[in-house]
Parts: structure tokens; sequence; C-alpha cells
């Protein structure tokens, strides 16, 4: 197998991808390894790559990735979420182009239509995440209304409902009149909306005299049934305790009631209470034994309960009515008004509060356990500040309420009884069984029962997903469920911290008495470049699988990665895509470079390479370390960019230029070898990352078996630590490389051109190392002296004095204002030292090693100003 000379991503990835698959690399079953379990949130059966997929199975996919080659039996699962509101709607919008309604069909006919149009088009965004690399173990894919699930989420609701969590009410609920559905708190999406406040006149009932109520939905007046004031307000004193008012336009004769729930400073002080279609007048109703008068359809429509209106939207009434008012001579005034307004986050639309028989479940004795676990740190948050918002909702936590006015869902397990009441039951042979019981009456028929229209809320199914992946609800002991669970890392957004995470952890303790994940990550929005959020609206979210087919997929799992930190908002540029792709490119180039080399087996190894393998070996050392540390620490992208500097940087940038034969010149083979192990454990670090062109190389590298992969091979240990003394010279070394070659450019002088170097050696001088410097810096000799050259290129490495003589190519003046500005700086940076060190507080109560470290900056600073103003004081004799 030939190594292509250029680095071309789209001619490799499908490649790797069907041989790991081809070779059920990804796959997992329980042995007597430690498991390392991800599950993945799943995606709607609806959805398509977008950014955020990107990030967040990146980050899955890097975690697990690095499981398996940690010796850990890593499992990933994948699957989707049927997403109830969106699916039904995608469904229905099908029939519509078809000529088909909803209404035209029975509910066996429509879900017919929908798991057609699930097996047709769901589940692309599993089939498009193979394009990025996950390595998610897809034969154990599941989806949340496959059969295991859904009689899982059936028992779980039966359970719950036998143990008094579930119960069914009246109660007000947020009605989307779209989708025409209830949803729980969690599902409305408050944004500050510009509309207006308009004033109305009530009459007061036997007088002339009118109480103006200010309100921003006139349309639901067709729905008062009492006009409530504070009893502490002074402006309403003298109204009589009996006195009644008519509802504008409608005529309706209701009752003043008095109540410091209202609000004194806002508007004229006077609530008109609409019970069917605000969550706090529904509690004034229920306290004052009000009438409640529904006055909308299911759609958002006006009802034929007041016979106004009726038939029209509820915004062309608001419009229309303001116009019936002004011309009855009973709106006061209008004004300009901004509030936050409830929208319904799947469709969109907003929200309206509505009385309706409803199923709950009740939280709080489910939260106790969930709150304990966060809170104590038995399930870790990364980062940390996400504790206090998740605290804060689950002690303010809500019933839920579970049910959906859908077809497309678990079908809620509840049937009622031709004379009343209900059973539940998981069966319908089961609930005939219970019918019969509870009535007495052993004639009853499956036929005499009525199951429930309405359908559990999608994250009911979800919230079990740790759990029912591994059938742990019906088969709560199976081998899978006790190998796998508790799973170790979630990897999500914090949008989602309400609806799953916060009812997973309620899960889990509810149903396997402990922890469903020992740590969640929380990603951040990915943004553009100019920080706006990307949606398809504002046209700046581009399509993922167009930049793989233009950067590959490494390349764009490095743009993710470059651009995030746990909780941070990840500020996307397409040009880190080309970054990425570039890195590829540098580590084939890199390869290519090495493989070409000669060896020479009788060559003896020469000091200037012993010197670089037992440098970078130690840098090797000191990086792994720092990574693992990173890992442990969930500081992904921070790990990634510390590899990304070993590999280009010090190994490409400086070990391969140490360790480089001269042009036509053979390299010893103890060197190539070291040089190939380093590679082949840079490649081993990079896998999880850039898992394509790390596989591409790894397989070149060295001979393989046809079913060896580096995705099973070991990460590399650091071993023994880092020797920081011999770092800590050896930077010495690349100060003065660095100081030199700069004279060079400043100067001109071509590199073939030999240089002497002077210095004034004391014990900051790498003596040990003079032949790395002869060889990098093309040096005729490394001289040390004790008097120093005033015609020379000076510079200064810590405490130590180093000349390059120029021979007649300074110029004085150019070198004089050059000094002069370094001068500056360094009297500049001392000055901030001994700032810091003058202070008492700071030299007391900072830690000894960072106060010597300061010391060190004033000697150092010292050292380079004496040395600066000798070097402009020769230049001006």
């Amino acid at each position: 197998m030939q190594l292509a000379d250029k680095y071309a991503p789209q001619d490799i990835e499908a490649k790797w991808y069907d041989f790991w698959i081809q070779h059920r690399f990804f796959h997992s079953e329980p042995d007597k390894r430690q498991p390392y379990t991800i599950v993945i949130p799943p995606p709607n059966v609806t959805g398509m790559l977008h950014m955020g997929h990107m990030l967040n199975n990146t980050l899955q996919d890097v975690l697990i990735r690095r499981a398996r080659m940690t010796g850990r039996n890593a499992c990933w699962v994948p699957g989707m979420d049927h997403a109830s509101i969106a699916t039904e709607a995608k469904v229905v919008a099908m029939l519509h182009e078809k000529g088909i309604e909803k209404s035209q069909l029975t509910r066996e006919e429509f879900l017919r239509y929908a798991w057609e149009w699930k097996e047709k088009y769901g589940g692309m965004i599993l089939r498009q995440l193979r394009k990025l690399g996950a390595s998610c173990d897809w034969e154990r894919t599941c989806f949340t209304m496959d059969e295991v699930r859904t009689r899982s989420v059936i028992h779980v609701f039966c359970d719950l409902y036998e143990k008094g969590k579930i119960y069914r009410g009246v109660r007000m609920v947020n009605w989307d009149p779209a989708a025409k559905t209830a949803l729980s708190d969690e599902e409305v999406v408050f944004k500050e909306s510009h509309g207006k406040l308009y004033y109305l006149r009530y009459k007061i009932e036997g007088t002339e005299q009118y109480i103006v109520v200010a309100t921003t939905r006139p349309e639901t007046i067709l729905g008062d049934t009492a006009l409530c004031v504070n009893p502490n307000d002074p402006r309403y004193a003298s109204l009589p305790s009996d006195a009644r008012v008519i509802v504008p336009l409608v005529g309706r004769s209701i009752p003043v009631i008095r109540d410091e729930y209202v609000d004194i400073d806002f508007g004229t002080g006077a609530l008109k209470v609409t019970p069917a279609h605000d969550v706090n007048d529904y509690m004034l109703g229920e306290k004052y034994n009000l009438e409640t008068i529904d006055i909308f359809n299911d759609d958002g429509t006006v009802n034929d309960k007041v016979g106004m209106y009726v038939g029209q939207d509820r915004f062309d009434v608001r419009r229309q009515i303001e116009k019936d008012l002004d011309a009855a001579g009973l709106l006061e005034k209008t004004e300009d008004y901004t509030n936050n307004v409830g929208y319904s986050e799947r469709t969109g639309v907003a929200i309206e509060p509505k009385l309706s028989m409803q199923w709950f479940l009740s939280m709080q004795e489910l939260a106790e356990p969930a709150t304990k676990a966060v809170m104590e740190d038995a399930i870790r948050f990364v980062p940390e500040k996400y504790k206090n918002t998740y605290r804060h909702w689950m002690e303010n936590i809500k019933d839920w309420c579970i049910s959906r006015q859908l077809w497309w869902g678990q079908r809620i397990p509840a049937y009622y009884l031709p004379k009343g009441g209900y059973v539940v039951a998981e069966t319908a042979e089961e609930a005939l069984e219970k019918a019969r019981a509870k009535t007495g009456d052993a004639t009853l028929q499956a036929s005499d029962l009525r199951q429930d229209d309405d359908v559990l809320d999608t994250w009911f199914s979800s919230w079990l997903w740790p759990i029912s992946v591994f059938d742990g609800i019906l088969h709560p002991h199976n081998p899978e469920i006790e190998y796998y669970y508790p799973t170790n890392d979630l990897v999500t957004g914090p949008d989602i911290i309400f609806f799953w995470v916060a009812r997973m952890i309620m899960a889990g303790y509810e149903y396997r008495h402990e922890k469903p994940f020992g740590n969640v990550y929380f990603t951040g929005i990915v943004r553009d470049k100019i920080g706006r959020k990307m949606s398809k609206q504002l046209g700046n979210s581009p399509d993922p699988l167009d930049l793989i087919a233009q950067y590959g997929a490494d390349g764009m799992r490095v743009a993710m990665l470059m651009s995030s930190s746990a909780g941070n908002d990840v500020m996307f540029d397409e040009a880190l895509c080309e970054q990425g792709r570039n890195f590829g490119n540098k580590i084939w180039n890199a390869y290519r470079l090495v493989n070409g080399w000669q060896v020479d087996e009788k060559l003896a190894q020469n000091e200037v390479n012993a010197a670089a393998v037992e440098w970078f070996r130690n840098i090797m050392r000191r990086n792994i370390t720092e990574l693992e540390a990173d890992f442990r620490s969930y500081r992904i992208s921070e790990a990634f960019k510390r590899l990304y500097k070993l590999f280009w940087d010090d190994f490409s940038g400086w070990y391969l230029e140490l360790v480089k034969p001269a042009y036509q010149c053979p390299i010893d083979a103890e060197t190539l070898a070291r040089t190939k192990e380093f590679f082949d454990e840079l490649l081993r670090l990079l896998h999880p990352f850039m898992p394509f062109v790390t596989e591409e190389l790894w397989q070149h590298l060295a001979p393989r078996r046809e079913d060896e992969t580096i995705m099973l091979a070991q990460q590399p240990a650091a071993g023994e630590a880092a020797d920081e003394q011999l770092l800590a010279r050896f930077e010495l070394v690349q100060e003065v490389i660095t100081a030199v070659r700069n004279i060079r450019k400043q100067r001109n002088i071509p590199q073939k051109e030999a240089l002497r170097l002077e210095v004034m050696a004391d014990e900051n001088y790498p003596a040990e190392y003079a032949p790395v410097l002869v060889k990098m810096l093309n040096l005729s000799e490394v001289k040390c002296v004790t008097e120093k050259d005033d015609t020379a290129a000076a510079f200064i490495v810590k405490t130590t004095r180093y000349f390059v003589p120029m021979e007649g190519r300074i110029d004085v003046e150019a070198e004089r204002a050059k000094l002069q500005h370094d001068l500056e700086y360094y009297e500049g940076f001392l000055a901030s030292v001994m700032k810091k060190l003058s202070n008492e507080r700071f030299v007391q109560s900072a830690p000894e090693k960072v106060v010597a470290n300061e010391r060190a900056k004033q000697a150092d600073a010292e050292a380079k100003i004496v040395a600066l103003r000798e070097q402009l004081a020769a230049l001006t004799k």
C-alpha cells in the first residue's frame, strides 16, 4: 500500500470507516474489562445534522475512542427520539400535500402513514454521523418508540400510577394552538414581545361611572367573570361591597371582588378576571368560586359559547375588538407595551393558557434524591456553574404535564369504563380484567372499554434512556444493565438540563436507586465568528456535510475542538476547518519526511541526535501527564490544543529539525527507530481527535495484521516523571536559537553562511548543548569569552550574554534604536515586577513559589538592563 504524495481526506475516510464497521470494532459486549459507557442524546427522528450535533458528537467520540485505547470496554449507544410534535407535524404536512387531512383518517390509518414516513425519511441524522467518524455501536441503535422502549414507558406509567405519583385532573396548561396539544412548562420559551396595553371601561352597574382596567389581551373579555381590586386601594374604597360591573361589548354583569393579589401600582389597580385563560385568574376563580368560560377552540379560534367573533383567530379578534371597543366608547386609551410572552418551543406560536383535562406526574418526591446527587457531586457537572441553575429549578419544581393531544407517541394506558371511571393497565387484556373486577360486571368485553386518546410527552420516554437502552426497566437484573449502568459521561447542551438531564437523574434513582451517569459535560451554543447564534433563518449555519466534503471529517473535528471549551459558546469560523485540514497535511508530510530518510545501520548515533531523543522523550512525558490531567478535568479542547502544539511545534518544528540528516545523507538506525516510536505515540495520542488520518499513517508506519487498528492500540503512558531540569536547560537552547535566527533575519544573513557565537558563560549557559547550537544555527564555533564584543550583535538569555560578531555587518544607528527599544521594555517590565514585590500583602500572602518566581524575574530584568546599557554606551564611543 503506497502512501499518496498529497493528503486528501476524501480518499481515506470512507475506506477506514468501512474497515472499522466490517471488523465490528465499535461493538461492545459485557466482559471482564471495566466498562465505559455513553448514551447518545437521541436526536429527533426528523432531524438533520447541524453544527450543534457536530460539536456534541465530536466530544463524545473523543471520549469513547480514548476509553477504548485505555483498555476499557467502551460502549456508545446510538438512537433516535420519536419527537411527537415535530414528527406529527411533518406527517400532517406530507398528507396535506397529497390532499389528505388528518381529520379524514382513523388513528390507525394515520399511524400507518407516520411509520411509513419514519422508515423512509427518519434516521437520516444517524447515517450522517458516520461521516463525522462517530464510533457508535450501531448494532445497539434504539428508537424511543421501538417495542422495548414503548413497553418500558407503558410499564413506568402504570407503576407510577399505582404508586400514586401520576394523577388526572383539570388544570391550567400551556396550550399550543398550532400543534393542538398541551405542553409542559419547560417546553415554553419566553420572549420579549412588543404589543399594547389596552385601557377598557367597565361600567359600574346602576351608575354612569366606569372602572378602567388595563389588559394586554382584550379578546379575553369574552371570558371575564369578575373584576378584582385590592382592598387596600383607596381609589376603590367607596365601592359598595356588592358592586357589579358590565363587561364591555359583552354586556355580562360580573361581581367586583377584593384581593391583595392585585398590584396597586400596575395600570389602574383593577384587574379583569378570566379564569379559563390565565393561570393567576384561575387561582382567583378557585378561591372565589367564579364561573369559568372557555372561549377558545383548540386551534386558537373563538368558539360559540359567547356568540361573538365565532370562528375568528384570536389575534384577528384582538385587532377587531380594539376597533369595536373604540367605536362603542369603551376604550379609554392604548399604550405601547413590552412584556414577556410564552411561545411553543416546537411550533413557535404564542402559548394560550387553557383549562384542560390532562395527566400529571407529581415531581416533589422524585426531585429530592436527584437534587442531592448533583449538589453533593455524586453526579459532577462540568462546568460547575450549572449546579446552581439545576438547584433553583429542582427546588421550585412543578408537577409535569405528561399528556399530549397527539397520535404519534406512546398511547396513555388508561381505559374508560362504560358507566364512568377508568382503569390503568399495561395491556388491553389486563385492562379488561381490572375493569371487570372494579365494576363487578363479568360480562364486560374489551369493546366496552375506550382507551385514552392522548399520548405521553416525548420526554417521558427519553427520561428512561440510560436504563431503557439496556432493557433495564422490563428486565432490571439482566447482564447488560448490571454491567453498563450507571453510564460514565453524558455530553449535552445546557438548554435541556430540565427537559432531559434532571428527569433522567430522577428516573435513575426511582428505578435503579443510583445515578444514571457520573459526569455531565455541558457544551456551549455554536455561534458564528461575530457571535450570532447559528440558524437557518440567519443563513449563517453552514451544512456540516459540505464542510466535511471540503475539509475532511478530521478537519471539521479540529475546528470544533479548537473553538470550544465546556459550557462556553463556540465561536465557529470556517477558517478553523482549513486550519484542521492543514494540520492533517502537516502530520502527513511529517510522516513522508521521516519515511523518506535512508538509514545506515553501521552509523553511530551522534550527540545531537542523542540529545534530541532524550529531550523529546521528556517533552512527551510532560505532555502525556498534562493531557491525562486535562481529561480528568474534562478540558477536552485544551487537551487537543496541547497535542496540536506538541506535534506542530515540538515534534515538527524542533525535534525533526534536530535529527534531520544533511541533504542526501543517511540517518543512524537508533535515531530513526526512536523517531518512529515517537511518531507512533503521537498518532495514538491524536487518534481520538483525528481518527482517519491517524489510522492511515499508523497502518503505514509498521507492518500490521489485517484486523489490526490504531483504535484498539494502547494510549501512551507517561511512565516516569519528566526531567524538568533537562527541559528547562533545553528551553535556554531554544531561546538562543531563536535569538540568532532573528539576527540573521534582521540583517539578511543567509542560512548557508556560517556564523560565530561568543558567550560570556555563567550557570545559565547550557554548554552541554553546544553541538545542538552548532547544527541548528550553522555555526563555525561556539566560543566562551570573558570580554564583551562592542561591535557584535548581542542578546541575553536569562542572565547569559551572547554575541554574534558582525565584522562590518552592523548598522550602528539601527542597532542603537533596537537596544534603546529593548532597554525601555525591560525597564517597564522591572517596574511592574517591583510594584508587586514592594506590596507587603503580596509578599506575605502569595505562595512562596510565586514570590520566588517574581524575584527571579527581577534578577533577569536587572541583568538585561545592565547589559543593554553597556551595549548602548559602547555604540556611542
